[in-house]
């Protein structure tokens, strides 16, 4: 016994042999909901329809795979289902939420809704396509919905940047320092910074870094660490931030990270 066809386009059956395409890559595009179930499984039964009327409601912002646990063993083991229904969310390839058994259409809603952008990141993605000034009228009625919103404090910081204001970068920036996505945009703001202190022994280096030449800032600060003394700590976090300016995969930041390493141990 299979599962009745759905007449939802945002509802489909994935079997071992498409998961890959179906589920994992898909998932990068838009979350998708994987219902683990069994003709047999009477919560399986149950739970189906609310999911798929969860799904649906969402007009293709999320997708509904079914696979049935009898036909796809393997997938079932190597997502350690134990019991079924077992649901997942998979986002960006990878798995970000899951529940078991069945439950009621008020958790599968609010299971399914977490799974989309709140409204502040809607208009945040919306004010990354506009003009300046829209942009920032835009991030800001975001930021009035959602205080901490990563994507907006982002956007709007990176404005400010571009018009010259470091100072309200920072400031904007400091309630997310830890976000991954305001990891460059607050190096290249604390190395403007740092840059325009005529009083700092480091702004030549900062300004180096970036007006083109970044292995200069780079080695001049590397001596600054291994000279060690009170300068040490500064040239190293400074050094931090050109290499988050740079990004991971560039020579420069894999070449000097390993001889930061070597100067501090």
């Amino acid at each position: 016994m299979t599962a009745q066809p759905s007449s939802s386009p945002y509802v489909i059956d994935v079997a071992e042999a498409d998961f890959e395409d179906q589920v994992l890559r898909r998932s990068f595009e838009v979350p998708v909901v994987v219902d683990f179930w069994a003709a047999w499984c009477a919560p399986c039964r149950s739970l189906g329809p609310i999911l798929e009327r969860a799904v649906t409601a969402r007009n293709g912002e999320v997708v509904l795979a079914r696979v049935d646990v009898d036909q796809a063993q393997r997938l079932a083991m190597a997502f350690r289902v134990q019991g079924i229904p077992a649901v997942k969310a998979f986002a960006d390839g990878r798995l970000v939420d899951e529940f078991v058994g069945a439950q009621p259409a008020a958790v599968v809603e609010r299971f399914v809704g977490a799974l989309l952008p709140s409204p502040a990141e809607r208009a945040a993605a919306e004010a990354a396509e506009l003009g300046p000034e829209q942009a920032a009228e835009r991030y800001r009625e975001a930021l009035a919905a959602d205080p901490g919103s990563v994507p907006a404090r982002v956007g709007l910081a990176g404005l400010a940047l571009d018009g010259g204001d470091v100072a309200e970068a920072l400031e904007l920036l400091a309630p997310v320092e830890q976000a991954a996505e305001a990891a460059e945009l607050l190096a290249r703001a604390r190395l403007l910074r740092e840059g325009a202190d005529e009083a700092s022994p480091f702004a030549a280096a900062a300004r180096m870094a970036g007006d083109g030449a970044p292995e200069t800032a780079l080695a001049e600060l590397l001596a600054a660490v291994r000279e060690g003394g009170d300068r040490r700590d500064r040239a190293r976090a400074l050094m931090l931030d050109v290499f988050r300016t740079l990004g991971d995969d560039h020579p420069l930041t894999a070449r000097y990270r390993r001889s930061l390493t070597s100067a501090l141990f």
